[in-house]
């Protein structure tokens, strides 16, 4: 039977997108909430904030990543442009430049002269943006993908903590806000690690630290501005 190996690096845009989005929606929201809790707000003026920060977070999230993500792709098209003029004025020079390439990796000045000249035979332009630039399908910048990705997930990120609105009683919702988030970020955080193929502990623990050290210092703010009135 062939060798199969499972990679994770085909996943790693939408992926990255969609983790930041769900950990920004519940860390957010949730430290919003708390917040205005500790600030002693009414109901009704909590769940409004809560609302308010899921919409601007959602459109804010998808929003940014599409306009990082898409000055990333702005910048592979201008440098596979200088790779296409480059091809078309000085062929040989860039041959020489993609053998010194694969030299520099380990192989023989003649096979890598020979592997550069095969390369470029197929897909000069596709040679030089993979091994030269670090450019590929695999890896190329999708905005579209990433906003969807980032937009969607914050949404349902941020709806955790206001459903506990709904449920808890109103004594209990600090404590029950910060129990449910701090429940679900080591899991967010461990399923994340395990679908990009690194140790779910490390990536539960980071989220949880910095997940509560979030929800603590707005907390704190909220209950300073409620003492100071």
């Amino acid at each position: 039977m062939p060798h199969e190996e499972h990679h994770h690096t085909h996943r790693s845009g939408w992926l990255r997108a969609a983790v930041l989005g769900a950990n920004d929606g519940i860390i957010s929201t949730a430290s919003l909430l708390l917040g205005m809790v500790a600030a002693n707000a009414s109901s009704g003026n909590v769940l409004l904030a809560g609302a308010a920060g899921l919409a601007a977070g959602t459109m804010a999230m998808a929003a940014g990543e599409y306009v990082s993500v898409s000055s990333m792709a702005d910048t592979e098209r201008a440098d596979l442009a200088i790779e296409r003029r480059g091809l078309e004025s000085d062929f040989a020079a860039e041959s020489d430049e993609l053998a010194a390439i694969y030299e520099s990796r380990g192989l023989t000045a003649a096979l890598a002269r020979d592997v550069a000249t095969q390369l470029m035979a197929h897909d000069a332009l596709a040679a030089h943006a993979r091994d030269e630039l670090g450019i590929s399908e695999t890896l190329r910048a999708r905005p579209l993908q990433a906003a969807l990705a980032s937009g969607a997930s914050f949404a349902v990120g941020a709806a955790v903590p206001i459903l506990v609105l709904f449920v808890a009683p109103q004594r209990w919702q600090a404590w029950s806000i910060a129990l449910v988030a701090l429940a679900c970020l080591p899991l967010l955080g461990g399923l994340a690690a395990r679908a990009g193929g690194a140790r779910w502990t490390i990536g539960a623990f980071r989220v949880l630290f910095w997940g509560a050290v979030a929800m603590g210092v707005t907390a704190a703010v909220g209950a300073a501005i409620a003492a100071a009135r």
